[in-house]
């Protein structure tokens, strides 16, 4: 594989995300736009999938014919679409914050560390919650666990005072929280939960209880879903106590998120209701004056409107589910193809649930298509769990050709 072959097989890949499109999509976009001279000698649409894939993960070149059809397809000049990179295409070392933090390690190690490296490792911790919005767990994982331990490092090797000692811990709690995630999304659950028990000692230890509570209640969603949902409840309300009364709205709201998702999986809908409406309260109290810790930016009404879809999909409610998950569906950002794709396989549990079988094909080969191109353990879990959803339905011919396509992939 060229670098080259590899920076276009990038670029195309994501013009093709950008524009909401399955591979699936684009090979019948092929066929479309084909002219008569090319399409006559087009292969089979399966056939045409694996050419694009071959395309985009920089496999081979692209030639003439297809260059053609790429540029019609995804409605870009040819000339933009296959320009010769004088840039690689950002990788997911790119999405990481900038520098070698191994270079600020050698550079204060034995010394009097200020606030200013603090401030430097908050921009770092801050920049890895960015990265994991756009790449995922399988991805992530190396860079995540050697910025936590270059910062635990700095932590041990440097001379500091009480007050930024404080501060040092509670940015490796928010280092411990990220890499934490990031392994559970790789499916490195033994490592995430070891990792969250070291982030919460050093948030307990800077008297930091939000930070205590982000940490308890991301365990306890990693347990309650691959785990005992009723140690899973035990956890989030751990989480809860530890952010306290007094807690920023947002860090309140997402405590009784993670209590509302671990009643729904244990199947106590009255209790998963109540505490989705306590996380709706404590998140009307956030006036907007940027309080809050910067680890709790993406927690808004949004978020609940997801957590309340999925609750009501658990709990097989389909009537109620599906058209909160087709109303967040229609504004999702579609670069963020791993929470894309697991919010699709909610609508099409929902749907199966719902005896809406082709409906859900429909919704369902569009999540796996996404998640095909995700390194993540969680969309993993959810393709298995939308396939086993089927096998009632094999018999209808939308699903049966769905089923039977998925089976012959790679």
């Amino acid at each position: 594989m060229s670098a080259e072959n590899a920076r276009i097989g990038a670029r195309l890949r994501a013009t093709r995300k950008a524009r909401g499109l399955v591979v699936a999509d684009l090979a019948e976009r092929f066929r479309d736009v084909a002219p008569e001279r090319i399409a006559t000698r087009l292969p089979k649409l399966r056939d045409i999938e694996r050419i694009i894939r071959g395309h985009e993960a920089g496999e081979h070149a692209v030639g003439p014919r297809y260059r053609l059809l790429w540029a019609a397809a995804l409605e870009v000049p040819e000339d933009e679409l296959f320009r010769e990179s004088e840039q690689a295409e950002p990788s997911a070392a790119e999405q990481m914050p900038p520098g070698d933090l191994q270079a600020v390690l050698a550079a204060v190690t034995g010394r009097q560390m200020g606030s200013s490296i603090v401030a430097d490792l908050a921009a770092r911790v801050h920049g890895l919650r960015l990265a994991d919005d756009v790449l995922a767990g399988r991805d992530l994982i190396n860079p995540a666990f050697r910025e936590l331990d270059s910062a635990l490092r700095i932590y041990r090797n440097t001379a500091h005072g009480e007050r930024t000692g404080r501060k040092l811990l509670s940015v490796i709690g928010e280092f411990a929280q990220i890499a934490g995630w990031v392994a559970s999304d790789a499916g490195q659950h033994e490592r995430a939960a070891t990792t969250y028990r070291l982030g919460i000692d050093a948030a307990r230890e800077a008297g930091d209880g939000p930070l205590v509570s982000n940490l308890l209640g991301s365990l306890a969603y990693q347990t309650t879903n691959i785990g005992d949902p009723g140690q899973g409840v035990q956890l989030a309300c751990e989480a809860l106590k530890a952010a306290g009364p007094d807690a920023p709205p947002r860090a309140r709201a997402l405590a009784w998120d993670r209590i509302a998702w671990a009643h729904a999986r244990a199947q106590d809908a009255q209790k998963a209701m109540t505490a989705l409406g306590e996380a709706r309260d404590a998140l009307d109290q956030d006036d907007g004056g940027g309080g809050d810790p910067g680890y709790l930016y993406w927690v808004d009404h949004g978020e609940l409107q997801v957590m309340e879809a999925r609750a009501y999909t658990e709990l097989r409610r389909p009537l109620r589910a599906v058209p909160l998950l087709v109303d967040v569906l229609s504004r999702y950002d579609v670069t963020h193809s791993r929470e894309l794709s697991l919010y699709l396989s909610w609508l099409a549990v929902a749907l199966t649930d719902a005896n809406e079988p082709e409906q859900a094909a429909d919704v369902a080969a569009r999540m796996l298509e996404l998640s095909a191109d995700v390194a993540s353990d969680r969309t993993d879990r959810r393709a298995a769990v939308v396939r086993a959803r089927f096998a009632q339905y094999r018999d209808v011919p939308a699903v049966r050709k769905l089923l039977d396509r998925w089976d012959e992939r790679p």
